[in-house]
């Protein structure tokens, strides 16, 4: 029997410790105000689907938040930067006898309900699946065994790890999903009417 588990990465939405570099465009308000908005969908396209949701804060596990804990059940990252912490979360989603288990962060305007299903989809068929960001990195990823491998010797962050990941599993049956953009600089929401209010309080 399939077990499906997403994993939800997120930040704790605090002023000037998030979204630093759209902050320094627009400034720390305005750019947390622009997290929220994103935490905002991310909780409105993962409530809804029929697997198991965990979110994974990054300082501590938020009490009394947008994230149901009768929906999510709710970690703390564990680990010195993005990769180890990438790979203690799916450690412990496997040994508690998932199957399949995706990651996504939560600065996805682009993602959808939909995009999520299909990338669950995609691997009862594939060993990997991989939604390829605009930026070089990815904004989805999902395995059905443990490869500590994908997480090492990474540059998270740059437009390379995309490329650097793909190279850790070519001998595999990867399917990659349609690029998306994710949120991190002022380009990348100038033109999303959502984020006008606070682009134009930013001025």
């Amino acid at each position: 029997m399939e077990k499906n588990l997403l994993m939800i990465f997120t930040r704790n939405p605090e002023l000037g410790k998030c979204k630093t570099r759209l902050a320094a465009t627009i400034g720390n308000q305005a750019a947390l105000e622009v997290y929220e908005l994103l935490l905002d969908h991310t909780v409105t396209i993962t409530k809804n689907l029929s697997v198991t949701k965990e979110v994974h804060y990054s300082t501590r596990i938020g009490q009394n938040d947008i994230w149901d804990p009768t929906v999510y059940n709710k970690k703390q990252q564990e680990g010195k930067d993005l990769g180890v912490r990438m790979y203690n979360a799916f450690r412990n989603g496997f040994e508690s006898g998932y199957t399949n288990i995706i990651i996504i962060g939560s600065d996805m305007y682009d993602l959808s309900e939909q995009d999520i299903e299909n990338a669950f989809e995609a691997l009862k068929n594939n060993e990997y699946v991989i939604g390829p960001a605009e930026d070089g990195g990815y904004y989805l990823f999902g395995m059905k065994s443990l490869n500590s491998k994908v997480f090492q010797n990474k540059s998270w962050g740059t437009n390379t790890v995309l490329q650097n990941t793909l190279k850790d599993i070519q001998q595999t049956n990867v399917k990659l999903l349609e690029e998306r953009n994710d949120v991190d600089y002022y380009e990348d929401i100038k033109d999303i009417s959502v984020f006008q209010h606070l682009l134009s309080l930013a001025k």
